[in-house]
């Protein structure tokens, strides 16, 4: 175990109460070893010296705690802020103000240029007596690094997506405010058409960016209402025949009866038309989707209910299905944000069901949602 102690064996460390006295929530009433903690541990006694440094703190700085145990802390733990300022000179924890207690989480330099996220709490006899034990704990950055990459690529791929429609908006509106008298009739409506649908895309893209950010940080609201879930799949199939769409390239199978389904139904709607649209532009032949009762995905529900979407085209690779619900993938096509199915899956998730991907018995790619019932408790 990385720890050391310079307190001799039998004896107590000062500032800490009695074992007797200590609440049972107290970590040490709970034996807990160091070594277990995932975040870095270093603790320096009065003098400043390293008594603790455990085995999180080795593999985030590279030290092995052999060698820092004994030593002053400024040499062990050789930090420096991102201005190159030496950390323990800058703070002075022995010798500072005697109110302070701590100092909050910020990014601090190891040797080599290592980015690291230390925070330190100062422990006193009394509330303005000396240091007796520092306590710091340090953390990797890499988690916080993925995550501002993945925001800085969802701003990047949004920023792009909008580009487009906003130019093509830009350039019909100058054309015609420049230009009015010199088109038909049936020229100036093409051109609104067109700003019409590019102002529904960036629209769509508006909603998705609100999405995601709804998803990441858990306020996905579900405003739940009876749901007609056959119904709404038709009206999908409906909307694509509508728009030139053969009718026998959609078979829609539903099994009666269905179990009473409660969900948002603006949010299925956006589920259903995701997993369509990628069905209709990604597969081929004919567009299945099978409506039934199932086992309910929630524990205490009996029952729930489950859509099926499949196609007969090329499906998705098997080393791709792990990946298919994150964000920005889009399969072997370009086109889109690929940020659809990620939505998807955050929409089912806070109805309290379930997704999955695999293959069709035509070959093609099959996703498959279950949602609970979810009836009010006044109608159970």
């Amino acid at each position: 175990m990385s720890v050391g102690t310079s307190s001799a064996p039998g004896a107590q460390d000062a500032g800490s109460p009695p074992a007797a006295a200590r609440p049972p929530g107290d970590p040490a009433c709970l034996g807990i070893d160091p070594d277990q903690l995932p975040d870095g541990l270093v603790v320096a006694d009065e003098h400043g010296r390293v008594i603790c440094f455990n085995a999180a703190a080795e593999r985030i700085t590279a030290v092995r705690a052999r060698d820092a145990l004994g030593q002053r802390l400024e040499k062990a733990l050789p930090l420096e802020d991102l201005e190159g300022r030496r950390w323990w000179q800058l703070t002075d924890p022995y010798g500072g103000l005697a109110i302070r207690v701590g100092q909050p989480e910020r990014n601090l330099l190891l040797p080599g240029g290592r980015e690291v996220l230390v925070s330190a709490r100062y422990v006193r006899t009394r509330p303005t007596g000396p240091v007796r034990r520092l306590v710091v704990t340090l953390r990797d950055t890499e988690a916080r690094r993925r995550t501002e990459r993945s925001h800085a690529e969802l701003i990047a791929t949004v920023a792009h997506e909008l580009r487009s429609p906003l130019t093509s908006v830009k350039g019909f509106t100058a054309t015609l405010l420049a230009k009015w008298e010199r088109f038909t009739d049936d020229q100036k409506r093409l051109m609104l058409e067109t700003v019409d649908a590019d102002a529904d895309r960036v629209t769509r893209l508006i909603a998705e960016l609100l999405d995601i950010s709804r998803i990441d940080s858990g306020r996905l609201e579900v405003r739940r209402q009876p749901v007609d879930i056959g119904a709404a799949v038709g009206r999908h199939i409906q909307a694509y025949v509508a728009a030139g769409q053969p009718a026998d390239r959609f078979l829609l199978r539903v099994q009666q009866p269905l179990p009473d389904l409660w969900a948002d139904p603006d949010k299925i709607d956006q589920v259903l038309s995701n997993l369509l649209e990628n069905a209709v532009r990604h597969g081929e032949g004919t567009v299945t989707i099978d409506v039934t009762a199932t086992a309910s995905p929630r524990e205490g529900e009996d029952t729930g209910t489950s859509v099926t979407v499949s196609d007969e085209g090329p499906g998705i690779p098997e080393e791709s299905m792990n990946r298919v619900f994150t964000r920005f993938w889009r399969g072997s096509k370009r086109g889109g944000t690929g940020l659809g199915l990620y939505i998807v899956k955050g929409i089912v998730e806070a109805h309290g069901g379930t997704i999955t991907v695999g293959r069709a018995p035509g070959a093609g790619a099959e996703f498959r949602f279950t949602l609970p019932v979810s009836a009010p408790a006044y109608l159970a």
